[in-house]
C-alpha cells in the first residue's frame, strides 16, 4: 500500500487538497482532523470543559467514532449520528486544538488512522501524519501559507455559506491556534524531516492540487 502523509496549518486547504488529489490519484482520503473535531464535538456536547484532561480521558471510553464513504465523501459518525456538518464551526475548531494536545486523545485515535493505511492507498491530512501517525509514508508532503491569506481564505469560505465572518477575529484564531498546535507538547504541529514543503500563499486552489498530485507521482513512479 502507498501512503501519502500531508501535514499543515490549520487553513493550509489540506483537506479540500488531499480530497481532489486523492481523487486523481485513486487513492482513499481520510482526514484524521475530523476525528479530533468530532472528540471536541462530543466534549462541547456533554458540557465538559475541553481543557480538562482528566475530563476528556474519561469521556473517550463511551466514544463510538467511524467513518463512512459515501459517493466518494467522507462522512464521520458519533455513534449513529452524522456530524460532518456539526464539526465544521469555529467553536468545534478551537474545541478540536485543545482535545487534540491531549496523549490520550491521540492514543485513542492512532490505531484506527493506522489501520486505514494497512488497508488502502491513502492521503491522509492532519498536523502529525509524516512525524507520528505514519512515520514511513512513501510520500510526506507539508502544506503551508501565510496566516494572513489562511485566514482571508477562511473569511471567504464562510460569507459562500451565508455564515458571519470577521477576517480580523479568523486571523487571530487562526494565529493562535498555529501557536498551540506549535507548542503542544504531544505530538507539536512541525514538518517530518524528510517532508516536501509546498507553499500554497501565492496558488489558487487549481494550481496547488496540481503541485500537490505531481509531487506525488514523482516521488512513487
Amino acid at each position: 500500500m502507498i501512503s501519502v502523509a500531508l501535514d499543515g496549518p490549520a487553513g493550509a486547504g489540506k483537506s479540500t487538497i488531499a480530497r481532489r488529489a486523492a481523487a486523481e490519484l485513486g487513492f482513499v482520503y481520510i482526514d484524521t482532523g475530523a476525528m479530533y473535531r468530532a472528540i471536541g464535538l462530543a466534549a462541547l456536547k456533554s458540557n465538559i470543559d475541553t481543557g480538562d484532561v482528566e475530563a476528556v480521558k474519561a469521556l473517550l471510553p463511551g466514544i463510538s467514532l467511524h467513518l463512512a464513504f459515501e459517493n466518494g465523501d467522507q462522512h464521520i459518525y458519533l455513534g449513529d449520528e452524522d456530524v460532518s456538518s456539526d464539526i465544521r464551526t469555529e467553536e468545534v475548531s478551537m474545541a478540536a486544538s485543545r482535545v487534540s494536545a491531549i496523549p490520550a486523545v491521540r492514543t485513542f485515535l492512532l490505531e484506527l488512522q493506522r489501520g486505514f493505511a494497512r488497508e488502502s492507498n491513502v492521503i491522509m491530512d492532519g498536523r502529525d501524519i509524516g512525524t507520528v501517525v505514519l512515520p514511513d509514508a512513501q510520500v510526506k508532503i507539508f502544506l503551508t501559507a501565510s496566516p494572513e491569506e489562511r485566514a482571508k481564505r477562511r473569511t471567504i469560505q464562510l460569507e459562500e455559506k451565508g455564515e458571519k465572518a470577521d477576517y480580523e477575529t479568523i486571523l487571530a484564531d487562526i494565529i493562535k491556534r498555529d501557536y498551540n498546535d506549535s507548542h503542544r507538547e504531544t505530538a507539536p504541529l512541525r514538518p517530518a524531516a524528510d517532508s516536501i514543503i509546498v507553499d500554497t500563499t501565492e496558488l489558487d486552489l487549481e494550481q496547488s492540487v496540481n503541485m500537490v498530485v505531481n509531487t506525488i507521482r514523482e516521488k512513487i513512479v
